[in-house]
C-alpha cells in the first residue's frame, strides 16, 4: 500500500482504519518485456544464414551463367525442372523413363551394396576390436585396400559378375564396407575393462557378452559408420551407373550430356545432393539418439 493510504489510516479513526484495511488492495504489476523478440531473432539466427547463402549461390550462378552462353541460368533450369517433375514416373522405353524411376534404380542399388556391406562389415569389426590376433592380422590389409579408388574396383566386377548391375553393387560394398568395420571396431576396442570384467564375474555366455555390453555400448560408433558408408555408396553409384549404364540417376545424368541438355545435368546435380543430404540428415537424427557417454 502506498505511503498516502498508511498516513490515511493512521490518522482516521478505529473503525474506518479498519474498514479500509479489509478492502482489496492494489499492486503495481511490472509489464513483463514482450517475448516475442527473443523469439523472432533466435528463429531468424536459424534460417536467415542458409537463405543469405542461397541467394548469394543462385546469384553468383546467374553472373556466371550470363558471361557464359552454354550455360543455363537459375530461371531457366527452374522451368525446366518445373517440366521434368511434373511427369517423373512416365517410361516410354527400357533407356526412357523419368527421373523418378532412375532414382528409385540407384536407391534400390544403394540399398542392396549397403545392406551386403553392413552385414558383413559389422561382425568383421566386432571381431577385429575383441581379437588382437585378427587385429594384427586384418589391418593391414584394410589400410591398404581402403584407399584404393572405388571406379578402380568397377573392372573387377565386371570381370566376375558379367553384367553391369551386379558390377554397380559390387563398388558400393566394396567402398561403403570401410568404414563400417574400422568404426565398429574403435567402438569395440573403447568399451571400458571395467564392463567386461563384470561380464566375467557374472559368467556371462560370449553371445550375452555381444547382445547386452559391446552391442549397446559400440552402437553410437556403428551408427557413425553407417552415416558415412550410406555418404559413400551414393557418391559412387553416380560414377559407377554413368559408366555401366541402364536406369539409375548417373546414367540419366550421362544420356542427357549425349542429348547436350544441359539443365537437366544441372537439376540431377541438386537432386543427387538433396537426396544425399536427407539419407544424411536422417541418420544423423537417429545417431543422435543413441548418442552417450560413459560415466565414471
Amino acid at each position: 500500500m502506498s505511503t498516502v493510504a498508511n498516513e490515511i489510516l493512521v490518522d482516521a479513526p478505529p473503525q474506518i482504519s479498519a474498514a479500509l484495511a479489509k478492502t482489496p488492495k492494489l499492486a503495481v504489476v511490472a509489464k513483463p518485456e514482450s517475448s516475442m523478440k527473443p523469439a523472432i531473432m533466435k528463429w531468424a539466427m536459424v534460417f536467415l544464414p542458409p537463405l543469405l547463402g542461397l541467394l548469394m549461390f543462385v546469384g553468383v550462378w546467374a553472373i556466371v551463367a550470363g558471361s557464359s552462353p552454354n550455360l543455363p541460368g537459375p530461371a531457366k533450369t527452374w522451368a525446366s525442372a518445373v517440366q521434368l517433375f511434373s511427369d517423373p514416373f512416365y517410361q516410354k522405353g527400357p533407356n526412357d523413363q523419368g527421373i523418378g524411376w532412375n532414382i528409385l534404380a540407384s536407391l534400390k542399388r544403394v540399398g542392396i551394396g549397403f545392406g551386403m556391406a553392413a552385414v558383413v562389415g559389422i561382425p568383421i569389426g566386432f571381431l577385429i576390436g575383441r581379437v588382437a590376433f585378427l587385429n594384427g592380422m586384418l589391418t593391414p590389409i584394410i589400410s591398404l585396400l581402403r584407399p584404393v579408388s572405388p571406379l578402380a574396383w568397377l573392372p573387377i566386377g565386371l570381370l566376375v559378375f558379367k553384367a553391369a548391375n551386379p558390377a554397380a553393387i559390387w563398388v558400393i560394398f566394396i567402398s561403403a564396407i570401410w568404414p563400417l568395420i574400422i568404426n565398429t571396431a574403435v567402438g569395440v576396442s573403447r568399451v571400458p575393462q571395467d564392463y567386461l570384467n563384470v561380464a566375467k564375474v557374472l559368467d556371462l555366455s560370449p553371445w550375452k557378452v555381444t547382445c547386452k555390453i559391446l552391442l549397446p555400448a559400440t552402437l553410437p560408433y556403428i551408427l557413425t559408420g553407417i552415416r558415412l558408408s550410406i555418404g559413400v555408396a551414393w557418391l559412387v553409384i553416380v560414377a559407377a551407373e554413368m559408366l555401366t549404364g541402364g536406369v539409375g540417376i548417373g546414367f540419366w545424368v550421362w544420356d542427357e550430356w549425349n542429348n547436350l541438355n544441359v539443365e537437366h545435368i544441372i537439376i540431377a546435380i541438386f537432386v543427387v545432393g538433396i537426396v544425399g543430404l536427407l539419407l544424411e540428415q536422417k541418420l544423423v537424427f537417429i545417431a543422435k539418439k543413441f548418442s552417450y557417454e560413459y560415466v565414471s
